[in-house]
């Protein structure tokens, strides 16, 4: 049986590469690619032959920590068939245990498992120089590829008990987008730290706690022992036990993939829904996805994204001229981007003019109008500020400033969306119709649409004003206040979101007729 598995891999392989020309070249490009890639991180890891122990830890485990994470993370954002799903076999009438282990077997016949073991007998050779007996190095290396593939199998199982087989590309996207904003930040400060020889206390404390855990412990036991550090042998157990639990979940994922029925598979008549098919099947779900459709779609809601960052890049300008220091000035493009991102959707209605009357018709709550219109300024501004942040502090070069600048980007942004909540049904003002011109704009009487801009910008401004003050206190000399900047910021975002959605709410159910008149007038 493990036979035949092992050669089905190989036919699945060979198959793919005789039956299409165009993906047969993508798998070459990617294995040259990837075998580039891994001969460069293994002359990294031997350079460190002559490095301190410490060090060499340091970036074993982290590395190796995040090559554990993407085998458990791979089969949630890949959506790709498994070709070891214990549901094709159920003919066979194996017993569970046994075919839970001969697909664990066959598991360890792949390319990622290949690379990967090409880095784990480089790292057991590296410590092999640091003195640690090569036994231990076997066992490392066995324990890191028998956990990645358990790892692998186990999600890929859960995957197909509880996420839809063939998601579509605007889900994978979700996935993709939750990872950046992780990965992004915390490379930027891995990038920052300056090393000098010896491993900054930052990296110290997350290499320990790395160690207690299934993704880092087989990797941090040959450092551990080469130290002499008395914690190698509770990375060890961890490392085993951890392989324990995790035999033990896939023997019973094999099981339960055996004796349940399988999940109906996803037809055409779910294709080209896009963001209908991701959304929450509710009236504020319906709105959000359509509201996605346009902001991504829509030359008018696009050409309002582009020129965020153009704005950004280009107000730190004035202040280089007239001299303020480089590090401070490039803290205005983040304060800007979370201020306009928050003010975008203020007069969101408009654009959408031609399907309010729907939700007027079929009884839709404010709060499901409100709430669905924000999630694609939620979609695209949470990420990019997270990204934004991290960026501009380390070019401030100082680190104890992001609890206080992420406080003030949250207040500006969450109370500019919360206060353009209210504008959008309070006092919204005539745009450029469907399929227009961005740039061409319709002749407004009155001033309104001057005032409800101002008024929401200038008001998200306004009621973060003392977190402004304490971050600017924190640039001058009191660091203590970073931590209470950060959290009146996101009290004051939270308490204005909250309150400009109940009120935008309100005046879209009470204001109905005079929006319809609106809608039908522009």
């Amino acid at each position: 049986m493990a036979a035949h598995v092992l050669r089905l891999r190989i036919a699945l392989l060979v198959g793919a590469l005789r039956g299409d020309a165009g993906r047969a070249t993508r798998i070459v490009i990617g294995l040259i690619l990837l075998t580039t890639a891994i001969v460069a991180a293994c002359w990294a890891l031997l350079t460190l032959r002559d490095a301190a122990d410490e060090v060499a830890l340091a970036v074993t485990v982290l590395c190796g920590s995040a090559i554990s994470l993407g085998f458990a993370l791979a089969p949630v954002v890949a959506a790709a068939d498994d070709p070891l799903d214990p549901r094709r076999f159920a003919l066979l009438g194996m017993p569970h245990g046994r075919l839970a282990a001969v697909l664990v077997l066959a598991g360890f016949v792949s390319v990622p498992i290949a690379a990967l073991l090409a880095f784990a007998i480089t790292g057991a050779v590296l410590w092999g120089a640091h003195g640690v007996p090569w036994v231990a190095g076997a066992a490392s290396v066995i324990l890191v590829a028998a956990t990645c593939v358990l790892l692998a199998r186990v999600c890929m199982a859960l995957t197909s008990l509880f996420l839809r087989e063939r998601r579509s590309r605007e889900l994978t996207g979700l996935f993709v987008l939750a990872i950046l904003v992780v990965v992004v930040p915390v490379g930027v400060f891995l990038a920052s730290l300056e090393w000098d020889g010896t491993v900054p206390s930052q990296l110290s404390e997350a290499v320990d706690v790395l160690a207690l855990t299934p993704f880092g412990a087989a990797w941090a036991f040959p450092g551990l022992l080469a130290q002499g550090d008395p914690g190698a042998g509770l990375s060890l157990a961890i490392a085993v036990l951890s392989l324990a639990l995790l035999g033990l979940l896939w023997w019973w994922l094999v099981r339960r993939l055996l004796t349940t029925t399988e999940r109906p598979a996803s037809g055409r008549e779910r294709s080209g829904l896009g963001w209908f098919g991701v959304a929450p099947g509710t009236a504020g779900g319906a709105i959000a996805a359509r509201s996605l459709q346009y902001w991504f779609r829509d030359r008018r809601y696009v050409m309002n994204l582009v020129v965020i960052p153009i704005a950004a890049a280009v107000a730190p300008v004035p202040l280089l001229i007239a001299g303020v220091p480089p590090e401070i000035a490039l803290l205005l493009p983040v304060l800007l981007a979370a201020l306009f991102l928050g003010w975008l959707p203020h007069n969101d209605l408009a654009y959408d003019s031609t399907a309010v009357w729907m939700h007027l018709a079929s009884g839709v709550r404010g709060i499901s109008d409100r709430v669905g219109r924000l999630v694609p300024v939620l979609l695209v501004g949470v990420p990019l500020l997270a990204v934004a942040i991290p960026v501009s502090v380390a070019a401030y070069g100082r680190w104890m400033l992001l609890p206080a600048l992420t406080g003030v980007c949250v207040s500006l942004f969450f109370s500019a969306l919360g206060l353009s909540s209210i504008s959008s049904a309070v006092a919204p003002y005539a745009v450029s119709r469907p399929g227009e011109s961005p740039f061409q704009q319709p002749q407004r009487v009155g001033s309104s649409g001057a005032i409800a801009q101002a008024l929401v910008m200038f008001g998200a401004i306004a009621v973060s004003a003392p977190v402004l003050w304490l971050a600017w206190l924190v640039m001058t000399g009191e660091p203590e206040r970073a931590t209470v900047a950060l959290w009146t910021g996101v009290g004051v975002g939270a308490v204005v979101f909250a309150i400009g959605i109940g009120l935008g709410s309100l005046a879209f159910e009470r204001r109905g007729s005079r929006l319809m008149e609106f809608a039908e007038a522009t």
